[in-house]
């Protein structure tokens, strides 16, 4: 199971948004974006100028809804010192995702800093459960400090990309209620440091349901998952762009909660099984909690350890990854699932088995892994050098494993989504590696973090 927050939708099985609208939604989003990167953006300098303190603002969102309805509240701000996150392509994102907050400097509306994002709260709206009552999910986002008054808003989408709910609110830089935190950071060692964290990448390892007397098995736990990445390209590659640091978050107790089995635990971020009533499902609501105990150490993207044998995992964008550290598919798995929260990457497998189809006819996919051929152009038709292949490609297993067409089958749907490759880390625990498509798309993402675009 992935979870990489597919939108949130008020659309049932048998409902459907017309195809004009959806067609007229995509572009009014695309020019948006561009539009962001260009007269209204901000230069890299905003650091120089005053307009961005070198610290971090985290703020605490509360998504609130049911399959027809979304709202956003505030609920808190905290500042830390250092700003870790991107210093290039600030004005940018690199997929739509299926949200975006953006803060502008009130007095001017340039463009400060905009990130795109996707949230458990959205993948619960296309869930069964969404459809009978009303829930609220933690969410927790990361931008520079903003060195004078600033907007922030936050912005949702559905499975056809509108826009279905914003909120707006001022960020006062002066503001005595911003809370001042990571004065105390938690136990924590590098395991990789390439360079200044301004600079790099910072993936964390977290611990989750490991004692204090299991440490040891934590960070031989967390240097079996680097590894694991950086056999893959393009991490392996690329490496030098990253800083790897695993942070020892200590459980009252050993283990992960399998509410299936009866089996809750007290651990470090309250993560558990069973996910939207799926077994496999491993997540954790406790979005607040596992920022508090992180504080004080730099990071951008967390994978989150857990310390069971049993099968599971998630990976949300630009949120986290989730996975079982002691089954025999972890290092697969880890990889698989940080496709998702970091590659932004969507699932290649499919059962036809969703409460709600996550993708339409005319609505092109923001994952850069999948198409519906509405927007084959922005995706891999690049890449396809046998122009006289049948349509969809045959499956052929025996076959180039890295022979690039037009597979039918993908985002959990046989039918209408496409992929590039036959098998790929995002269809399988049993590829290899990476398709040439994804690799690209991760290349993409990482060079998006580290270096302006011209």
């Amino acid at each position: 199971m992935s979870g990489n927050g597919f939108g949130n939708t008020y659309i049932m099985k048998n409902e459907r948004t017309p195809f004009a609208q959806a067609l007229k939604a995509c572009a009014t989003i695309a020019a948006t974006l561009l539009f962001s990167a260009g007269l209204l953006a901000e230069s890299p300098d905003a650091f120089e100028r005053g307009l961005l303190i070198n610290e971090t603002l985290r703020i605490d969102y509360m998504f609130t809804g049911t399959d027809k309805t979304a709202e956003v509240s505030l609920c808190q701000m905290s500042r830390t010192d250092g700003w870790y996150g991107r210093r290039v392509n600030m004005d940018k994102v690199p997929v739509l995702g299926n949200g975006n907050i953006t803060m502008r400097d009130a007095s001017t509306g340039k463009i400060l800093y905009t990130n795109s994002f996707s949230t458990l709260f959205q993948e619960w709206q296309t869930s069964e459960e969404a459809s009978r009552i009303k829930k609220s999910f933690e969410n927790s986002f990361f931008v520079p400090m903003p060195g004078v008054k600033a907007e922030v808003r936050v912005t949702l989408f559905d499975l056809f990309n509108n826009e279905i709910c914003s909120y707006t609110h001022i960020v006062d830089p002066s503001d005595i209620l911003i809370r001042r935190s990571g004065q105390h950071p938690p136990m924590h060692k590098y395991l990789l440091r390439s360079g200044k964290s301004e600079e790099k990448i910072d993936i964390a390892f977290v611990s989750e349901g490991y004692s204090e007397k299991e440490m040891r098995t934590f960070f031989r736990d967390a240097a079996n998952g680097m590894d694991a990445l950086l056999e893959h390209e393009p991490f392996r590659s690329m490496k030098d762009r990253f800083n790897f640091v695993a942070i020892f978050i200590p459980s009252r107790d050993s283990g992960i909660s399998i509410p299936h089995e009866g089996l809750w635990y007290d651990t470090a971020v309250g993560s558990s099984f069973d996910t939207f009533y799926s077994e496999r499902y491993l997540t954790t609501l406790k979005i607040f909690k596992l920022h508090d105990a992180l504080s004080g150490v730099p990071y951008e993207h967390l994978i989150i350890l857990a310390n069971t044998e049993n099968y599971g995992g998630g990976g949300i964008y630009n949120s986290y990854t989730l996975t079982s550290a002691h089954h025999s598919t972890f290092r697969p798995v880890l990889v698989h699932e940080f496709g998702h929260s970091f590659g932004a990457l969507g699932d290649e497998y499919y059962y036809d088995d969703q409460f709600v189809n996550y993708y339409y006819k005319g609505t092109e996919p923001w994952e850069q892994n999948l198409t519906t051929l509405a927007d084959f152009e922005s995706k891999w038709k690049d890449m396809i050098s046998d122009t006289a292949q049948p349509f969809p490609t045959p499956v052929d297993w025996s076959e180039d494993a890295e022979h690039i067409g037009l597979y039918e089958g993908g985002g959990y749907m046989s039918r209408g989504v496409y992929r590039a490759c036959v098998n790929c880390r995002m269809k399988t625990n049993e590829a290899p590696q990476f398709c040439p498509v994804c690799r690209r798309a991760i290349s993409r993402i990482i060079d998006f973090n580290t270096v302006e675009a011209k």
